[in-house]
């Protein structure tokens, strides 16, 4: 990813930490001592944003030499040296925080969507939502990528996404349908969501890209499946955990969608020691 898509995430995160100075280190280092420190893994895990990682000490000071071990993407062993940094104190010290921050939520969603990508074990792919943090949704939409995942619509903007609201207020699926065809032309992909059979028959008639399978359990679905034939892509959405995935994917749904991959993170353990 361009670092340009990014940077104002990391710039607006270290005005946030560092403001007028960093008053304890500044208190015992001088700008002239030196250091170095090794970024170490303290859990096995999939890295993901490590270039944010560099970046953020760079914007702190061009002169910091990082040496990674790793790319973004790979798998790590607990006790792992990821990478190498060289620096003033003062630099280090102030980048580590808001470097560690991006790097542990990063992983820790790539981590996790690996997970659930291997219980699907290639029969559908995986999908973030906008359940991210806010101003953090290229990190965090990065992460799944880097995690084997796949992306969803990334805002309002880019898929229509009819949904229980949208249908109840439209009067039916096929006016919401409608309208939202006639404004935009057509011109970028539609998903219905639907909650019953019913419902889908209805969506079924539509002039439409994709159908959302809103917490239908598994026999539904699996009916759901033989009922569209293969004609229009199927997103289980709804609930999904790593004990239920499994199951989920062999009913012959196109993709599941998961919002706990972004909206529940557990951080990826990582250590920066200065040697």
């Amino acid at each position: 990813m361009n670092s340009e898509n990014y940077i104002s995430i990391i710039n607006n995160a270290l005005e946030e930490d560092i403001k007028t100075g960093d008053l304890t280190s500044q208190s015992i280092f001088t700008p002239a001592d030196i250091c170095t420190a090794q970024l170490i893994a303290k859990q096995d895990g999939i890295i993901a944003g490590l270039a944010v990682f560099k970046k953020t000490f760079e914007l702190v000071d061009k002169n910091i030499r990082i040496i990674l071990h790793y790319q973004d993407g790979q798998s790590c062993h607990n006790q792992a040296v990821v990478a190498e940094i060289s620096g003033t104190v003062l630099a280090v010290l102030s980048a580590e925080r808001v470097a560690l921050n991006l790097l542990q939520r990063m992983s820790g969603i790539a981590t996790l969507t690996n997970q659930f990508v291997k219980l699907c074990a290639n029969r559908c792919q995986v999908l973030d939502t906008r359940k991210t943090a806010p101003n953090l949704r290229v990190l965090d939409k990065w992460a799944v990528k880097l995690g084997g995942g796949v992306n969803h619509r990334i805002g309002l903007y880019d898929m229509a996404l009819i949904k229980e609201n949208h249908i109840k207020a439209a009067g039916g699926i096929s006016h919401a349908v409608n309208k939202v065809i006639a404004h935009d032309h057509h011109n970028h992909p539609i998903e219905v969501e639907v909650t019953d059979l019913d419902e889908l028959a209805q969506a079924l008639l539509c002039d439409i890209d994709r159908i959302m399978l809103d917490n239908m359990d598994n026999e539904t679905m699996r009916e759901a499946v033989a009922m569209t034939a293969k004609k229009i892509d199927l997103e289980a959405s709804g609930n999904v955990s790593l004990d239920s995935i499994e199951e989920i994917s062999k009913t012959g749904v196109d993709y599941i969608s998961i919002g706990a991959l972004t909206h529940s993170v557990r951080a990826m353990d990582f250590s920066l020691l200065i040697k």
